[in-house]
């Protein structure tokens, strides 16, 4: 068998060790084409002789594994999402593990490609939240065993781990404390159409409506399309209305930002003249004023029982799926109008 013709091995040295095209080297290394087992473990050899494991790659094809996770998630979706980021990139590197990004923007065509991408680069994992679509990226990745755990946005399927807050609940508590100060037209900015997270939080919003004695009215939620500038739309939507609001409930803080902006434009005094909760927590949230009263997801959790989750998939591929749903936090401020 030749010996390679560099101190640094290439593809060309590999494919002459193994009596193969480059181009059937390339398939091998990269994934992109089925290859007979025999071939495959000719160039797998030739790659281990030729020390040609430098290449993360190449390396994973000897070793089985690259210690690389990839997140494929959107960054401009939602605030927290930067911290989720950092609190997941924290666990995984204490567990010797680097963190591969892929923006999605939100949209599926792109998480799709974003996916397949850090699949092409050998991951041992992924951390996906999931984008606003038919999940056909997650039917993907559970008919192809890829280790896969979804974040934030959960979804009801049994095949596949996840972690995020609980919702429902939540929401419906945030509901009932307006309700609790007296208030009967209860309005809600929802977040975009297709999310779970939205679907959970409008079904919490009319829970708590429920639970407070109060009837549900489809014209007092507006869709706020999870952004700061849909957010103030949908404001003006509820303020348009014969019989507006006396107060609100927002699905997350990126529409806050917007309601407060509208709020602000309009000459309304949030936790006044429109009483305000939000299902979310930033670091602003209480140096507004007034401060916010917020429903906190536990955003460092959430990213470590990701991270472990995953790692606990690897160590064990055949262990049952399981979701995991952590309780936020009620931040009880002044928006909500108690003066506190």
């Amino acid at each position: 068998m030749p010996r390679p013709r560099s101190a640094r091995p290439t593809q060309r040295d590999i494919a002459e060790m193994a009596g193969v095209s480059i181009t059937t080297v390339s398939h091998v290394v990269n994934g992109t084409r089925a290859v007979a087992e025999e071939t495959k473990a000719a160039v797998l050899r030739a790659i281990e002789t030729t020390g040609y494991t430098g290449d993360a790659i190449a390396r994973s094809l000897v070793t089985g594994g690259t210690r690389s996770i990839g997140m494929a998630i959107s960054l401009v979706a939602n605030p927290y999402f930067a911290a989720l980021m950092h609190a997941i990139e924290r666990e995984a590197s204490a567990n010797g593990y680097t963190v591969l990004l892929a923006d999605t923007h939100d949209t599926a065509g792109t998480e799709r490609d974003v996916v397949r991408a850090l699949r092409s680069r050998r991951v041992d994992g992924l951390l996906i939240t999931p984008a606003p679509g038919d999940g056909s990226v997650l039917g993907e990745l559970v008919s192809l065993d890829v280790p896969t755990v979804l974040m934030d946005r959960l979804t009801t399927r049994t095949d596949i781990d996840q972690v995020g807050s609980e919702n429902i609940q939540a929401t419906s508590a945030l509901t009932a404390h307006l309700a609790s100060l007296g208030h009967r037209r209860i309005g809600m900015i929802s977040g975009a159409p297709g999310l779970t997270t939205s679907d959970e939080r409008v079904l919490g919003y009319r829970l708590g409506l429920g639970r407070s004695g109060l009837s549900w009215a489809p014209d007092l939620v507006a869709c706020g399309q999870s952004s700061r500038d849909g957010g103030g739309l949908a404001l003006s939507t509820l303020l348009a209305l014969p019989d507006p609001p006396t107060a609100l409930v927002v699905a997350n803080d990126s529409m806050m930002v917007g309601v407060l902006h509208e709020a602000r434009r309009r000459g309304l005094r949030i936790g006044q003249d429109l009483p305000v909760v939000v299902y979310d927590d930033v670091e602003w949230a209480d140096l507004v004023d007034p401060p916010l009263t917020t429903m906190a997801q536990p955003i460092e959790e959430i990213g470590r029982r990701a991270v472990r989750l995953l790692l606990a998939r690897l160590a064990d591929p055949s262990r049952p799926a399981e979701t995991v749903r952590l309780p936020p936090t009620l931040r009880h401020r002044a928006s909500c109008g108690c003066g506190r």
